[in-house]
């Protein structure tokens, strides 16, 4: 079998709605995906002949990933009043609305759906909140 593993970097924001504790404020982290994709054969011909992915296409896909999350503030669906975001969105601030809690855990599972649907063969997605804590995300065989 054959892996090959990319990651990027990201600065956002998020809370987790209806937790008691320290997360249910807005806090940020310096987020890293890293991705590992497989094959157990590799390109048999062509311009892409002994790969698994052209690396290139790999980096470019998770880095822009990556982006359209930097400098954001990643929030669930419901968990802020219209006013609240009325406000942000007049302040023009970068908010990404998901439709689950935004933990590290549902953050890997949504990244592996979006890279899956861009045709990367992934096998996982870790999301790292810090350097030393991380969830990671692989569908099960």
């Amino acid at each position: 079998m054959y892996r090959l593993r990319t990651s990027a970097e990201f600065d956002s924001a998020h809370f987790l709605a209806g937790y008691n504790g320290k997360c249910a404020n807005i806090h940020g982290h310096r987020w890293k995906i890293e991705v590992v994709v497989k094959s157990s054969e590799l390109a048999p011909s062509g311009e892409k002949r002994g790969m698994v992915v052209d690396f290139g296409d790999l980096k470019k896909a998770v880095r822009d990933l990556a982006k359209s999350f930097d400098h954001a503030l990643i929030y669930e669906k419901g968990s802020l009043k219209a006013a609240t975001l009325a406000a942000l969105n007049d302040e023009n601030f970068h908010l990404i609305e998901v439709d689950f809690r935004p933990t590290a855990e549902n953050l890997a599972k949504h990244f592996y759906g979006l890279l899956k649907a861009e045709g990367l063969p992934a096998e996982s997605v870790a999301v790292y909140e810090t350097p030393e804590n991380c969830a990671c995300y692989e569908e099960e065989n």
